[in-house]
């Protein structure tokens, strides 16, 4: 049903509040340059994880497990991803969403299901670019966000991973701003984790400017930063 490059089958940080399994859904075709997961990236794989191996998993995990989490990779590249939730769902766990929003109209699609969503925004909207080599993937990732803000069911967070080579300060300002103009409620800067050496990220400088973090905070009912 899905094309699947692992699961982790007990986590207590990918669906807050909830004991959750984590199905890693293969391909995206987006590159960020910080992606933690870049060996799900590709597409023309072997599928590592068969739906029905899966599907015992979960049986046996009903009434220890709260919920699943469909995350990648995007999950939105998986074209029976509504299907695979409402099975999951049927089993009585709730289901979770990490996604970047690349594709708003399957988005819309799986909402209805959906009970939490960790909406990856990377800059503001002019600015995807510098961050996932397409142009004007900031455009499907602001149809998603009004998308999901108008989904008044599905709780959410909206995050962004912190590359100062990427994204400058002044454009973290920019976004916060531009997010909590449309009614985001929650808000969280994550630091970025660099699977390599070769990869100069430094973002020591936003996590020790108190007047950003205050000045960000001030701006969403719920502002969190992780390093």
């Amino acid at each position: 049903m899905l094309q699947l490059g692992g699961l982790v089958p007990l986590t207590s940080i990918d669906f807050p509040g909830h004991l959750a399994a984590v199905m890693f859904c293969q391909g995206c075709p987006w590159h960020c340059r910080y992606c933690h997961n870049p060996h799900l990236q590709r597409t023309d794989v072997p599928n590592k994880l068969e739906w029905v191996e899966v599907m015992r998993f979960l049986r046996e995990r009903v009434g220890f497990l709260d919920g699943v989490v469909f995350s990648g990779g995007e999950p939105l590249l998986q074209p029976r991803l509504p299907e695979a939730m409402q099975v999951v769902k049927a089993l009585g766990f709730k289901i979770a969403l990490h996604t970047a929003g690349i594709m708003p109209a399957r988005l819309a699609k799986v909402l209805p299901y959906v009970d939490w969503v960790g909406l990856d925004i990377k800059a503001p909207f002019h600015a995807y670019k510098k961050v996932t080599g397409l142009a004007g993937s900031g455009f499907k990732a602001e149809e998603s966000l009004d998308l999901l803000l108008n989904a008044h069911h599905v709780d959410y967070e909206i995050r962004t991973t912190v590359d100062v080579a990427l994204v400058r300060k002044s454009e973290l300002e920019i976004l916060a701003e531009t997010l909590a103009k449309r009614g985001v409620k929650h808000f969280v800067l994550q630091s970025c984790q660099p699977l390599t050496v070769t990869i100069p990220i430094q973002t020591t400088y936003l996590w020790e400017d108190t007047r950003l973090l205050e000045k960000l905070a001030g701006l969403f009912p719920v502002f969190e930063v992780r390093i």
